[in-house]
């Protein structure tokens, strides 16, 4: 779409040869937009490639995009390449369908079905520590995702995924390297050419469709009863009495694991790294989980007692937000401050940049879970701090997340000490989200 003869555009970089913004862009993301955020200000545009990109740095903005205005704005461009991973799934479907799912899967994720999940959750961390040993060395952002793929399969699913968990781990790593190329213009089209990423990418998809079918198909051959989010897709009914499809419900399911392989293990993977790297923090968390717990598993009723270990996860959220970057297409021109974007743009929204910004966080480079706790509760808290995203389209799995790392810290913390492997090099790398380049080598070890 062209610019609309109204539209002011904001000041942004502008280069001979727009191949070298999308090169900076590529080479470090988040010096990218932090670099022009502040030469610019708090709305910048640019281009790559034919891609009008719009970047708002202000938690009024963002507000505008994920609430205010919000039915002007879809997910659109950014996720269509995800799309072919996922299909129409809760996370890239749209509009009415987009609500049809959310309303069949909310059920799932109610604070009573939540709670329900705690002893499953908490079996699945104790599996994964009786493999544990004093001194191992592991990659701990490989072990939690095992424990939250484990997760995802009991709680959500009924399943236990632990012999196909290598294998599903293997094929979404593959696979989720399509979603690094999504800043690349017509990337889209990169997808249906004969290279050999383009091979091993549909090799992993085939692997994934062919567990997950096999899961749908077993379910419904079953007489056994269950409560779990798997029953309410196949139970889903439409005007004409028949139940959604298998592919519906496969690419539901899919996004859900993902969303367990990428965003919830690599939520406690940087809570690890942070604890490891704050001994103060860690033993403050010790001291807390020994005297809420003594000793016990804990269960869905303990977490309002494990006020410091919510601020630590919740704190870890803000310094390494899994998903580090927000992006919505703007339907139709829309006015914000004093300019007014035109429609097509690509706006982009970081809650890394805003969760590190000193205008809204004092010190934000500072691991610090007690100034989370007084910064959750400031004016306009919902977005200095969005690492879930915000308004109608926000994670629908954000509580389910929430217990979990909760669970995951309080059950490991009473017994582990998990520090990091000396020399062990730790650099971010910004796919879909933040991971880390190098996986994250630690050592495991008792607490006395």
């Amino acid at each position: 779409m062209g610019i609309s003869n109204r539209s002011k555009l904001p000041p942004g970089p502008k280069s001979i040869l727009p191949i070298s913004i999308l090169l900076n862009f590529r080479r470090d993301s988040i010096r990218f937009l932090k670099d022009i955020a502040m030469k610019y200000g708090d709305i910048v545009h640019f281009k790559i490639g034919t891609i009008r990109i719009v970047l708002l740095n202000h938690p009024d903005f963002i507000k505008e995009v994920l609430s205010s205005q919000h039915t002007n704005f879809i997910k659109g461009r950014p996720l269509k390449m995800t799309k072919e991973l996922l299909g129409n799934g809760i996370l890239t479907s749209e509009g009415e369908f987009h609500k049809q799912q959310s309303q069949i899967i909310q059920p799932a994720f109610h604070r009573k079905m939540i709670d329900s999940y705690a002893i499953e959750m908490t079996n699945c961390i104790t599996d994964l520590m009786n493999s544990w040993e004093e001194g191992m060395k592991v990659d701990i952002k490989h072990e939690m995702t095992k424990m939250s793929l484990a997760i995802a399969g009991r709680t959500l699913f009924s399943i236990n995924l632990d012999r196909e968990a290598p294998e599903i781990i293997s094929a979404l790593t593959t696979a989720s390297t399509l979603f690094g190329r999504v800043t690349v213009p017509f990337s889209e089209l990169l997808i249906k050419l004969p290279l050999p990423s383009t091979f091993r990418f549909y090799k992993a998809k085939a692997i994934l469709d062919d567990t997950i079918y096999r899961m749908i198909d077993e379910r419904r051959e079953s007489n056994d009863h269950y409560s779990d989010l798997l029953s309410l897709l196949l139970e889903a009914q439409k005007g004409n009495g028949e139940g959604i499809s298998n592919k519906q419900v496969r690419d539901e399911a899919l996004t859900l694991f993902l969303t367990a392989f990428d965003t919830t293990s690599n939520a406690l993977n940087w809570t690890w790294y942070l604890l490891s790297q704050n001994p103060e923090a860690e033993q403050e968390m010790h001291k807390e989980i020994d005297s809420v717990l003594r000793g016990r598993i804990p269960t869905a009723e303990d977490i309002a007692q494990l006020k410091y270990t919510r601020m630590v996860f919740g704190e870890s959220m803000r310094v390494f937000p899994p998903s580090w970057v927000l992006a919505r297409e703007a339907l139709n021109d829309f006015s914000i401050d004093k300019y007014v974007i035109p429609g097509g743009a690509l706006i982009l929204m970081s809650p890394y940049l805003i969760h590190h910004d000193s205008r809204f966080r004092k010190d934000p480079e500072k691991f610090d879970p007690n100034a989370w706790d007084e910064h959750s509760r400031s004016h306009n808290a919902k977005y200095e701090y969005f690492p879930f995203g915000g308004g109608p389209r926000a994670c629908i799995g954000q509580s389910f997340a929430w217990m979990e790392g909760i669970l995951t810290l309080a059950t490991i913390g009473q017994l582990w000490k998990v520090k990091l492997a000396p020399g062990h090099r730790v650099e971010l790398l910004q796919g879909i989200n933040l991971r880390p380049k190098y996986g994250m080598m630690m050592t495991l070890h008792r607490r006395k």
